[in-house]
C-alpha cells in the first residue's frame, strides 16, 4: 500500500500511547508528574515508536476521581504546570512527529465547577438548565449504576434548590444536559480552544452516558473538528454490543466517532487466554462489523480503567477471574479486574510477548497504556482502579521523582528494582525491545490495519491464525495460546508457490503449489509472515506499484 495514501488517514494504523501526566514523570521535584517532566521524555516515546499520545485529564480538579471530575475546561491543573508548559510540550511533541489527543469529559463536571455552582444557586439560576434537575427522580435501575460499590442511585437531592440532580457516575459529578444548545455550544468552544493549542483530537469519555440526542451531537462535534482541522479525530469509549455500537460511528456514514474501542474483542481475547483456546477471538472477529469508510477500531488488552468483563456471560467471567484474578481483592465491581497484564500472566515473558504480539496483529489501531511496554505490575494496596495508575518506573530506584511520589510505587515481583525502563533499554531480550519491534513491524505492515481480515482454520484449538490482504499484499499471522509446541497447516488460497518471510525472526517458509503452508509453532509462539512471490523482495511486497 502507498505510504502517501495511508498517511493521509493517519489514525487507521497509528500506535496510541495513553498516559497520565500526574504519574508519568516529575519535572520540578515536588512528587507530582507534570508537563515539564513529560516533555523531557518525548524522545523516549518517539524512540519507542508510538505515533500518538493520549493524555488523561490534566484540567483543574478536586481530584476525587483522578481528574475526571473537571472544575475548569480551559486551563491546566496547577499541580501539573501551566498553559505555557502545555504549549511547550505540544511544540516538542510536534517536532518529534507525535500527535496528541486528550480526554474529553463532556458527560459531567465536578460539583465544584462554577457552572454547577450557578446551576444549584436557585431554580431561576442562569445556568439551571445546564444540568438535569427533577422534582421526582425516576426509579433507579441497578444496571445503570456505574460504581455500585459507591453509589446506590443516579439521583442526588440538592437541599439548596430543592430538587434532585442526575449523576450517572459519582454524586460529586453532576451530568451536563447536552440536550441544551447552550451546553453544546460551550462544548464546541472547549474543543476549539484546545485544537488551537495543537491537539489532533479527543478521546470521548463514556459516550453512551451522554444523555439524549447522542448521535446528532457527535455528528456536530465531528463536523466542527473537521472544519477546524481535517485530520482530527474522536476516539469513543463505547462499551455496548456490536449491533448497537455501529450507530456511534454514524451507521454507514462514518460522520460521528472516528474510532471506537473494541471492548467485545478485548473481553473475548481474555477468555481465549484463560482457556488457551482460539475460538473466542475468532468468534469476535467474525461478529465484529466493518466500520464505515475511514473509520477504525481501537484494539487494546488493558487500559486505565478496570479490565471490564461485563459483556461475557457469568460463567465466562468466572473463568477469567479464576485464571487471572482469583482473589476478591483483584476484582472490582463484580464485573472486572484491577490488575495489569504481566501480573495476570504470572510474569511469564513468553506468554506476555505473545499476548502483545496478538494485540498488535489484530485488525485495528493498537492502544498501549503507559508502563505496558516494560511490564509494570499493579498496586493492589491502592483503592479501586488506582491500582493500575501507579508512577512510571524509569530506573531501579523508581526514577519518577526525587521527592516522595504522589502515589505509591508497587513492591513485590514487579517493583522498580526488577522492572524498569533503564535496565530493559540495555537488554536486547527485554519486553521493551519486543514492543519496539512489534511497533516497527506493525508500521511496516499496513495490511494489518487497512486490509481485509480472514480468520484461518489452523487445525489446532489453541492456535489462532488470520491473514490480512490489502491491494496485492498479504500478511499471515499465527499465535499459539498454549504452552505446547505444535505444527499447523494453513490453506492460503491465492498464495500458491509464494514464500513466507518471518518478520519477527530470521527464516522463510514455502507455500505449496496446492496453497498449503506447514508452520511450526513454539509454546506461546507467534509468527508474522510476509507473503510474496519468489521474485519479489519481502520488503517491497506491501508497496503497490506506482
Amino acid at each position: 500500500m502507498r505510504l502517501t495514501y495511508t498517511s493521509d488517514i493517519w489514525w487507521r494504523n497509528a500506535v496510541i500511547y495513553c498516559l497520565d501526566v500526574e504519574t508519568f514523570k516529575d519535572g520540578d521535584g515536588d512528587g507530582v508528574g507534570d508537563f515539564r517532566g513529560l516533555t523531557q521524555q518525548i524522545d523516549y516515546l518517539a524512540g519507542l515508536g508510538v505515533t500518538c499520545l493520549w493524555l488523561m485529564p490534566f484540567f483543574p480538579t478536586p481530584n476525587r476521581d483522578d481528574g475526571y471530575d473537571v472544575s475548569d475546561f480551559y486551563t491546566v491543573d496547577p499541580r501539573l504546570g501551566t498553559l505555557g508548559d502545555f504549549v511547550e510540550f505540544m511544540r516538542t511533541a510536534k517536532d518529534r512527529g507525535l500527535r496528541v489527543i486528550a480526554d474529553l469529559v463532556i458527560n459531567h463536571t465536578s460539583d465544584r465547577h462554577p457552572w454547577f455552582a450557578d446551576s444549584r444557586s436557585g431554580r431561576d439560576a442562569r445556568l439551571r438548565d445546564w444540568y438535569v434537575w427533577s422534582d421526582e427522580p425516576e426509579p433507579d435501575d441497578p444496571e445503570q449504576l456505574v460504581f455500585p460499590d459507591k453509589e446506590d442511585s443516579v439521583w442526588e437531592w440538592d437541599e439548596g434548590s430543592g430538587q434532585y440532580y442526575l449523576h450517572s457516575f459519582y454524586r460529586h459529578q453532576p451530568d451536563l444536559n447536552v440536550a441544551n444548545p447552550e451546553v453544546r455550544d460551550e462544548i464546541v468552544r472547549v474543543l476549539g480552544f484546545w485544537m488551537e493549542l495543537g491537539l489532533s483530537g479527543f478521546r470521548v469519555d463514556a459516550v453512551p452516558f451522554v444523555i439524549e440526542n447522542v448521535a446528532p451531537e457527535l455528528a456536530g462535534l465531528r463536523a466542527f473538528m473537521s472544519r477546524r482541522e481535517g485530520g482530527s479525530i474522536l476516539l469513543g469509549e463505547v462499551n455496548v454490543p456490536y449491533p448497537e455500537l455501529v450507530r456511534y460511528f454514524g451507521s454507514g456514514l462514518g460522520d460521528q466517532l472516528t474510532m471506537c474501542f473494541d471492548f467485545i474483542g478485548m473481553q473475548r481475547t481474555w477468555l481465549a487466554l484463560a482457556r488457551s483456546e482460539a475460538a473466542p477471538i475468532a468468534e469476535a472477529l467474525r461478529e465484529r462489523p466493518r466500520p464505515p469508510k475511514d473509520c477504525q477500531w481501537a484494539v487494546f488488552l488493558r487500559n486505565h480503567d478496570e479490565l471490564t468483563l461485563d459483556k461475557l456471560t457469568e460463567d465466562e467471567r468466572q473463568e477469567v477471574f479464576a485464571a487471572f484474578g482469583p482473589e476478591e481483592d483483584m476484582q472490582i465491581f463484580g464485573r472486572g479486574l484491577r490488575r495489569r497484564l504481566p501480573a495476570m500472566l504470572g510474569g511469564d515473558l513468553r506468554r506476555i510477548k505473545m499476548a502483545y504480539s496478538l494485540m498488535f496483529s489484530l485488525p485495528g489501531t493498537p492502544v498501549l497504556f503507559y508502563g505496558e511496554e516494560i511490564g509494570m505490575g499493579e498496586d493492589l494496596a491502592a483503592e479501586g482502579r488506582m491500582a493500575v495508575r501507579s508512577p512510571m518506573q524509569w530506573s531501579a530506584d523508581g526514577g519518577f521523582s526525587p521527592a516522595e511520589p504522589v502515589r505509591e510505587i508497587p513492591g513485590g515481583a514487579f517493583r522498580p528494582e526488577r522492572v524498569n525502563m533503564a535496565d530493559q533499554k540495555r537488554d536486547t531480550g527485554s519486553l521493551l525491545r519486543w514492543i519496539q519491534l512489534l511497533i516497527e513491524r506493525y508500521r511496516e505492515c499496513p495490511e494489518l490495519a487497512w486490509g481485509e481480515c480472514t480468520v484461518l482454520e489452523s487445525g489446532h484449538p489453541a492456535v489462532f491464525a488470520h491473514r490480512c490482504d490489502a491491494d496485492d499484499a498479504t500478511v499471515v499471522v499465527a499465535h499459539n495460546l498454549c504452552d505446547s509446541a505444535t505444527d499447523i497447516r494453513l490453506r492460503l488460497d491465492g498464495l500458491e508457490n509464494y514464500l513466507l518471510t518471518d518478520l519477527l525472526t530470521d527464516g522463510t517458509l514455502e507455500v505449496s503449489g496446492e496453497g498449503l503452508a506447514e508452520i511450526p509453532m513454539d509454546p506461546h509462539g507467534c509468527r508474522w509472515l510476509r507473503a510474496a512471490p519468489r521474485e519479489v523482495p519481502p520488503e517491497d511486497a506491501s508497496v503497490k506499484a506506482q
